[in-house]
């Protein structure tokens, strides 16, 4: 049996445990008293905030029981939030204000009143007592890339001006996914198109100019998986040249490097998948002891989501992706609780009703298989989960109503607790996001998270409804059947060189299309209330100006013309390091100080060739 498989008897086996727990509770009167007692005590030291109306609210709902047994189903099946198995949150608190002055006031002024109501004696009167909250970073994450590198900056500073925390995520252009150089023949026209050129550090040093890499405040996500590990080289030597060799281990932020999700959904990458998965586990290996504060890997259902899959399937092949992750990273010899705490997820959030829970199951299973059948220790539990709103769900006719899609997909994704969140814009069916509507799609998780009431003064203020817990069950249960057929076809990667995963997203965006087609699934203002025309929407586009992409390829002949020599030395001492089975990463840290994207991936391939889409 593989760690799959043991995964699966893992979270069986949690469920038998929460059913005996419940059992327990209802007959051991002891227990059942201690059960009460906690939850009596969690409610008594919660404090209460107040609406703008004067409203008084608990900073944590729970349910009204008072019955053992569904107490200990409660603790025990789905946790407080930031406790094990974190169904209802990887931390205590999220999302919510600060406790406004007034109200600690309040609470001290009252508070021996409070634990003498509580039954809570002096002595232990500090750990009751809450501790004043800090001011929590915007769960907001802001999406750009398009141009040059100054030009992404540019609106990476027009994004943050508002921003209390800069947290950044860049979408890099065609020639650079794949690891090509803009002055390479045939993609000229490509350059900066989608998404931001990149092929030195000097481009990099661009990219971030005016932002402070190694402060507390700052994150940089970087939307890439081919050619990950470079473009991570690269970020590391730009900040060294800003900030000095002392920035590395401040460095916060996350590299998406999931090669899994590139063949199972894209069919394609830039190195054979043997090769990719080695050159990946040497970048975890040297972040994980080097830079503490990086996640090395954001496991990626949103493209395995957009490329077709349903939920579930997303779901279950991210979680299925992430654990066969786990046991490469820990045969190399990294300790479980060194890379499990560095792991990080990115699901996307639609409109089908699964992901009313979707992102809550996924954390739960993960929690319970890194801790019965990894060893992981709490840190390592941590479903850390970033969620974009579903780019698949925005369609150009009447492409206003996508304003609508995307806040209703973001209420769902503060429902299921996600870390950090990225909202898609209307136009996007057109053309990279002009200015206007990728503001207002920011201003649609500002206006959900700040200006309504819904998530800033209670936890839990949406979670537990019948309808809720319905598709919990269905979905646990629908993601483990899928973790069966993997585990019977030999495990992810099996499955993966059988195509297996790529055939089932295949199938399914079939029958998703099929549905528009024939009407059983309502698209409103295509298949549905449409207006009566075809017109298309006069839509400004973004293009990137011939003669900036002139510039790049310019900028890059003089780069590689300086640097001619150097990089020969810095390349064929890479390759001599790879040749070797040696960790490359630190090799690949000089490289990029004096050769180009396309230089290194060219002589890597050279050396380990390339990928052979599947057919």
């Amino acid at each position: 049996m593989s760690k799959l498989g043991q995964v699966v008897e893992a979270v069986e086996k949690y469920n038998r445990f929460v059913l005996d727990q419940v059992k327990r509770a209802r007959t051991d009167g002891k227990f059942g008293r201690e059960l009460i007692n906690r939850w009596n005590e969690t409610k008594a030291k919660t404090p209460v905030t107040h609406t703008p109306t004067g409203l008084p609210l608990p900073r944590l709902a729970l349910p009204e029981i008072d019955e053992p047994g569904e107490i200990a189903r409660y603790l025990f099946g789905e946790g407080l939030p930031g406790e094990f198995p974190f169904l209802n949150g990887a931390y205590r608190e999220m999302y919510l204000e600060p406790v406004r002055e007034i109200e600690w006031s309040s609470y001290g002024k009252n508070a021996d009143k409070n634990d003498a109501a509580a039954g809570v004696s002096p002595a232990n009167r500090s750990k009751v007592r809450p501790t004043r909250p800090p001011l929590q970073e915007e769960p907001t994450r802001l999406f750009s890339g398009l141009m040059l590198a100054e030009d992404t900056n540019e609106r990476f500073h027009y994004l943050t001006q508002h921003q209390r925390t800069h947290r950044l995520s860049t979408a890099f252009d065609g020639p650079t996914l794949y690891g090509i150089d803009s002055d390479a023949d045939g993609v000229s026209g490509k350059i900066g198109e989608g998404g931001v050129a990149i092929d030195t550090v000097e481009d990099m040093v661009r990219l971030y100019d005016g932002f402070d890499l190694g402060s507390p405040n700052f994150s940089a996500s970087m939307t890439i998986s081919g050619p990950a590990p470079i473009i991570m080289a690269m970020y590391i030597a730009a900040a060294k040249r800003r900030f000095g060799p002392k920035v590395v281990p401040k460095l916060r932020g996350t590299i998406q490097a999931d090669i899994f999700k590139e063949v199972q959904a894209q069919n394609e990458t830039i190195f054979p998948i043997e090769a990719s998965l080695r050159f990946l586990t040497d970048m975890v290996e040297f972040t994980t002891r080097e830079m503490p504060r990086w996640y090395p890997i954001s496991i990626s259902g949103y493209h395995i989501g957009e490329a077709g899959s349903t939920p579930v399937q997303q779901a279950a092949y991210t979680l299925s992706n992430g654990f066969a992750y786990a046991e490469m990273f820990a045969a190399r010899g990294i300790p479980v609780d060194q890379f499990g705490p560095r792991l990080s997820f990115f699901l996307d959030c639609g409109l089908d009703a699964e992901y009313i829970a979707l992102a809550r199951v996924s954390r739960r299973i993960w929690a319970i298989g890194m801790r019965d059948a990894y060893g992981a220790g709490l840190h390592g539990q941590l479903f850390k989960l970033h969620i974009q709103t579903s780019g698949r769900s925005l369609i150009a006719a009447e492409f206003k109503n996508n304003l609508t899609r995307t806040a209703a997909e973001l209420m769902l994704a503060y429902m299921n607790a996600t870390n950090s969140c990225h909202s898609n814009s209307a136009d996007e069916p057109f053309t990279t996001p002009s200015e206007e509507w990728i503001r207002l799609a920011a201003h649609g998780q500002a206006i959900l998270l700040e200006e309504s009431g819904i998530f800033k003064h209670t936890m839990n203020m949406l979670s537990g409804s019948p309808g809720m817990k319905a598709v919990e069950r269905a979905v646990e249960a629908a993601i483990l059947d899928e973790f069966r057929e993997i585990e019977r076809l030999g495990g992810v990667l099996a499955a993966v060189e059988d195509r297996f995963q790529r055939s089932q997203i295949q199938n399914a965006a079939h029958r998703y299309e099929q549905q528009i087609y024939d009407g059983t699934r309502p698209i409103i203002g295509l298949n549905r209330y449409r207006n009566g025309t075809d017109d298309i929407p006069e839509v400004k586009l973004a293009r990137t100006p011939r003669a900036k992409q002139q510039l790049q390829a310019d900028r890059l002949r003089k780069f590689k013309k300086k640097n001619a020599e150097k990089a020969k030395r810095a390349l064929d001492k890479l390759v001599d390091v790879v040749e070797r089975g040696e960790n490359c990463f630190p090799a690949l840290l000089d490289a990029v100080e004096v050769s180009s994207l396309g230089q290194i991936t060219g002589r890597l391939q050279e050396a380990v060739g390339r990928f052979r889409p599947m057919v």
